[in-house]
């Protein structure tokens, strides 16, 4: 199996340059599935810390580079949309969130911001003993002992005790980013989900500053304003 990625078919939310060269790095197993960006993508196209991956493997070699508050040890490690990335030693802490057009980009949060990550609920199911399992969108499970919970609503969960510190409804009214399609990046409100008659995929209209825009459902997550990357 090769170990490259060719940079004109990665998908469209990585954020790399497709015709500069003809080969990236290829994601290894982990989280967010196809969408995943290796962690060594980020480390040295888009904030310069490295130069290769060799650089890249020593800087994780020192723990000093954490993903949701983990220290990673594989620099092809995939990282994607919510994810907290913290350089404790550079006191520096970024969240990666949806830039325009739904490319993957680095907000910069404080230290606070950077104890907890936004998921959203994908799937949920019972569980022996009773507790319900919610499946999050990168494909981690967070176990609760109460079903207040709905499929596409949004939770903030805690890295180091993985408590549910926060939890965001999809509803009219709530807060939400489109982080695919034409409108990806696009942040505004609910204002009204159009139910589809057949299997196909719910409509939402959310009202943005500079007008409204319509998308498939799946396409938008439930955020709040400490998730916009203004945290001041």
């Amino acid at each position: 199996m090769t170990k490259h990625q060719k940079r004109l078919s990665v998908p469209k939310s990585w954020p790399v340059e497709r015709k500069t060269e003809v080969f990236t790095v290829k994601a290894g197993a982990g989280p967010h599935g196809e969408e995943g960006v290796p962690l060594v993508v980020l480390l040295r196209d888009v904030l310069g810390y490295v130069d290769s991956k060799k650089e890249a493997r020593y800087a994780l070699s020192e723990d000093s580079i954490l993903i949701n508050g983990e220290p990673i040890n594989d620099e092809q490690r995939p990282i994607g949309i919510f994810d907290i990335i913290a350089f404790p030693g550079r006191e520096e802490y970024y969240r990666v969130f949806p830039d325009e057009g739904g490319r993957l980009a680095l907000t910069e949060i404080d230290a606070e911001s950077a104890d907890s990550r936004l998921g959203k609920i994908e799937g949920k199911q019972q569980i022996p003993g009773g507790d319900t399992q919610l499946t999050l969108h990168d494909g981690t499970n967070v176990l609760v002992d109460e079903d207040d919970y709905g499929a596409k609503d949004s939770i903030v969960v805690d890295n180091d005790d993985k408590s549910i510190v926060a939890h965001f409804p999809y509803e009219e009214g709530a807060l939400v980013t489109a982080i695919r399609g034409n409108h990806g990046g696009k942040i505004g409100e609910i204002v009204d989900i159009e139910v589809a008659q057949s299997s196909g995929s719910n409509i939402v209209t959310v009202e943005t500053e500079d007008g409204a825009f319509e998308t498939v459902e799946e396409y938008v997550v439930v955020i709040d304003e400490n998730f916009t990357g203004d945290d001041e």
